[in-house]
């Protein structure tokens, strides 16, 4: 069995594993930005992240503080045992298209009703991704949607023989 062994933070860093199993649900104040086609899509100061062991942060934005128009519905959806059904979106623009790309709960679990229709994005599909001003890492492996600062260590699930 695979036994990482966990990056020991210092001051001003988190270690994901230290972030619990269920999966906590935490308010965010940090300038969250997303640029997708050159376009500023999100830009909010009231997110919420989801932070579970293994996993670097996951941020849900407001759609409030989003550019809902180019947001599209997708009939492609998933599970989390934890927060419930999730339903996509796609983001189109009139030159592209990026395919399930972003995704919310519009009826999570009672432990996750903070996030009900707060959408989150697939980092390494988007331009950029930033957290008060620094380019996010993606989560590795393309599955999870995890944001990687340096205030956040690893090692990181997702990654080839996590």
């Amino acid at each position: 069995m695979f036994r990482p062994q966990p990056i020991k933070p210092g001051p001003g860093q988190e270690s994901v594993w230290d972030y619990p199993r269920p999966p906590r649900l935490e308010a965010s104040k940090k300038r969250i930005q997303v640029i997708c086609n050159q376009i500023l899509i999100a830009d909010t100061q009231n997110s919420q992240r989801v932070l579970e062991t293994s996993h670097p942060p996951v941020y849900y934005l407001p759609p409030e503080d989003l550019k809902m128009e180019y947001l599209v519905l997708s009939p492609h959806q998933s599970f989390c045992e934890w927060k419930g059904t999730a339903k996509y979106y796609n983001l189109v623009f009139p030159d592209r298209q990026i395919v399930n790309c972003a995704w919310f709960y519009p009826h999570p679990t009672p432990a996750f009703s903070p996030i009900k229709d707060y959408i989150a994005f697939y980092p390494g599909l988007m331009d950029a991704c930033y957290v008060d001003g620094e380019k996010v890492t993606p989560q590795p492996g393309g599955f999870y949607g995890g944001w990687i600062t340096k205030d956040i260590l690893g090692p990181f699930k997702g990654g080839p023989g996590t």
